[in-house]
């Protein structure tokens, strides 16, 4: 779709260059009857470079292109209207382009919106990290102790930020169809909180951007429709609530955190323990049950789940179905996640993580 519209930007563009040539008489132009002034062929010179410079910019993917796209779709219909006649035709593609000059902002703005906050979020100055030594570990329930073991996190530096990009694909109802998606987040450890972004083609013509935050003991979860529409945008106590338990869970991809003070640990049996995360004015806790090679294996906990009449405390599943090393930590790499509802289970999303970094994220 993106070609195709660098097309229609391309042959617009070089449309008007039939007004620059005919100025100029560089050559016979037998569609133009009218007179146009060597002024007006700069103008028309003008808005073929504007639409070049468009194309160019989409084509590389630039997500500034509208801001060339803009402009030249202000001069180009100027010029219609004055060579109305011969040129009326030519308004057509200007509001394809038009159109495609509003989505591009929007899309624009929100990752705009989302740097920000990232920006903001990475500001905090952090200590020098602390390795991970066995005498910190030995205070935790055996069975967590076995986890991080096997993790390979003992020794190593305990991680402080993290930046990981995942792919999976996930359902907005039970009965939906599965969704191809790519997200991007970035973790902060010392002071839990994380942001999400991803990008989902649902149509040809149709992207929902989505941006999920837990930050400050707050959540919220901001979705659009063409970067235009709210499609949702959670937040309030229950929304607090789920994302620090979502927080919780994600430890699975940065072990050590388990250390941190706002997580209290009790060891339920020989392959489960409790864990509490206290944050804010909110407190949840959820169940991490592992195998008895100490690997993670799932993490359960009550969740609100949003409905249309109100948000209901429901069983929130998440299931580690493989496991990868990245940089020597071992992590449950794919999962799933379902929740166990009265009227059934809804798996709503399966997820991979493919590349994680710790104390190193990208800019």
């Amino acid at each position: 779709m993106r070609y195709f519209f660098a097309f229609i930007l391309l042959v617009h563009g070089l449309i008007h260059l039939m007004g620059f040539v005919k100025a100029f008489k560089l050559a016979e132009i037998s569609q133009l009857t009218q007179v146009v002034s060597k002024p007006s062929g700069v103008f028309w010179l003008m808005a073929a470079v504007l639409f070049a410079l468009t194309t160019t910019l989409l084509i590389l993917q630039k997500q500034t292109w509208w801001m060339a796209a803009a402009p030249a779709v202000i001069l180009s219909q100027a010029l219609i209207f004055t060579n109305w006649q011969e040129a009326k035709f030519g308004t057509i593609a200007n509001v394809i382009i038009l159109a495609g000059v509003v989505l591009g902002y929007a899309d624009w703005g929100f990752n705009r919106m989302v740097k920000r906050e990232l920006k903001e979020f990475r500001s905090t100055t952090l200590p020098a990290p602390q390795p991970v030594l066995p005498e910190r570990v030995k205070m935790l329930p055996p069975v967590v102790q076995k986890w991080l073991h096997r993790s390979k996190v003992v020794g190593k530096e305990e991680v402080q930020v993290v930046n990981l990009k995942q792919k999976g694909e996930m359902k907005t109802k039970p009965d939906g169809n599965w969704i191809p998606f790519e997200a991007e987040q970035y973790n902060s450890v010392i002071q839990p909180g994380f942001i999400w972004q991803t990008r989902i083609q649902m149509m040809p013509l149709v992207t929902i951007l989505g941006r999920d935050k837990y930050e400050n003991g707050r959540g919220n979860m901001l979705i659009k429709v063409l970067g235009l529409f709210a499609l949702a945008d959670s937040k309030g106590p229950s929304t607090d609530q789920g994302t620090l338990l979502r927080n919780l869970g994600e430890i699975c991809w940065f072990p050590s955190a388990a250390l941190r003070d706002y997580i209290q640990w009790e060891q339920l049996d020989s392959l489960s323990a409790k864990a509490t995360m206290t944050y804010g004015q909110v407190t949840a806790s959820g169940v991490f049950r592992f195998n008895p090679d100490g690997d993670l294996v799932s993490f359960e906990a009550k969740r609100y789940y949003d409905r249309k009449e109100g948000a209901t405390l429901e069983d929130w599943l998440v299931t580690i179905t493989g496991y990868k090393e990245f940089y020597g930590v071992r992590i449950g790499y794919q999962s799933e996640v379902t929740w166990k509802l009265k009227t059934g289970d809804y798996t709503w999303l399966k997820l991979e993580v493919t590349d994680i970094r710790y104390n190193n994220p990208r800019n």
